[in-house]
């Protein structure tokens, strides 16, 4: 079987304009769209090196996902990969009075995922991580309020460095972010992310980063600059994370996405309402939300079996 070459290709023009259909048609978020670009530059590589790159089809599909498979990619990202191609089938399809069935290819399921179970932290390595941050610099003050926020409110990296100081509302404790399909919702800030945010605000935080010349127009409504006074990145935001993560000894357990489900498993843990944890994290249906509540369980089940009399074999 071919192997997929590793220098990139131009994409075909069903494949482009199937993005330009996402983007202006349905509204498909900047990262979206990036994510389908990434899936599908490397499914028309490995199609050109089999020599069958117009050949869409179920046969073509399964030949594919059995490549990916044995290219030893996680299951997530074989199906997010499969969900890519299937898109631009049915795309085709459409485009061709097919109605958009995409085929026998529409019929072909991609592989299951297995159902994880976040990872989340415990309440005394949070309290540990949000204590590293040490100093009044800027820097400090500026990872301080990351960290804060994004624990704080369970919101995503990219939201958070799309945060601009025109979404945040101080006096009424909430932040406005932008979420997946550019939906907007309204999250409330506790004290310490307010605390934090205010001090990062203040005279020795943004200020100190604001650049003389802003390299560009948006970066000077963005909340978090980097230490060139641009806004920060998603990768910025990331290396923050990691860089205190390592500091306290979580190593390779810590990620931005953790803290989103350290923020929503300390909820639950904690009396909260799965709605609401829904509402504050953003998922469109209550099942993407209800993973969380088997973490409690389990915590519930352990606190159990160790306090409970009757629960205990010895």
């Amino acid at each position: 079987m071919a192997e997929a070459p590793r220098s990139r290709a131009a994409l075909s023009l069903p494949a482009e304009e199937m993005l330009s259909w996402l983007a202006v048609e349905k509204g498909r978020s900047a990262n979206t769209l990036v994510a389908y670009r990434r899936d599908l530059a490397a499914y028309e590589a490995w199609a050109r090196a089999c020599g069958c790159l117009g050949d869409l089809g179920e046969a073509m599909l399964a030949e594919y996902i059995a490549y990916l498979r044995g290219s030893g990619l996680a299951p997530a990202s074989v199906a997010r990969a499969v969900v890519a191609v299937r898109s631009l089938y049915r795309f085709v399809a459409l485009e061709a009075g097919d109605g958009g069935g995409g085929g026998q290819a529409s019929l072909l399921s991609p592989p299951k995922v297995p159902e994880g179970i976040p990872k989340a932290l415990s309440e005394a390595e949070v309290r540990s991580l949000l204590s590293a941050v040490t100093g009044g610099g800027p820097l400090a003050l500026r990872d301080r309020a990351v960290l804060e926020v994004l624990y704080g409110t369970g919101a995503r990296i990219s939201e958070l460095t799309g945060l601009c100081l025109s979404d945040l509302v101080l006096e009424e404790q909430l932040a406005r972010v932008v979420g997946k399909g550019n939906k907007e919702r309204l999250v409330p800030l506790g004290r310490y992310a307010r605390e934090a945010l205010s001090a990062w605000l203040g005279p020795g935080g943004r200020a100190a980063l604001v650049p003389r010349r802003w390299a560009r127009r948006t970066d000077a409504d963005a909340l978090f600059l980097n230490r060139r006074g641009g806004r920060l990145t998603r990768q910025g935001a990331w290396l923050i994370v990691r860089h205190y993560g390592m500091l306290v000894g979580l190593g390779g357990r810590l990620s931005p996405h953790v803290l989103r489900h350290s923020c929503a498993t300390h909820m639950l843990d904690h009396g909260a309402d799965i709605r609401v944890v829904q509402e504050l994290l953003g998922h469109a249906s209550i099942s993407t939300t209800q993973v969380y509540t088997k973490v409690s369980g389990e915590r519930l089940r352990s606190a159990y079996l160790s306090s409970h009399p009757r629960a205990r074999d010895t």
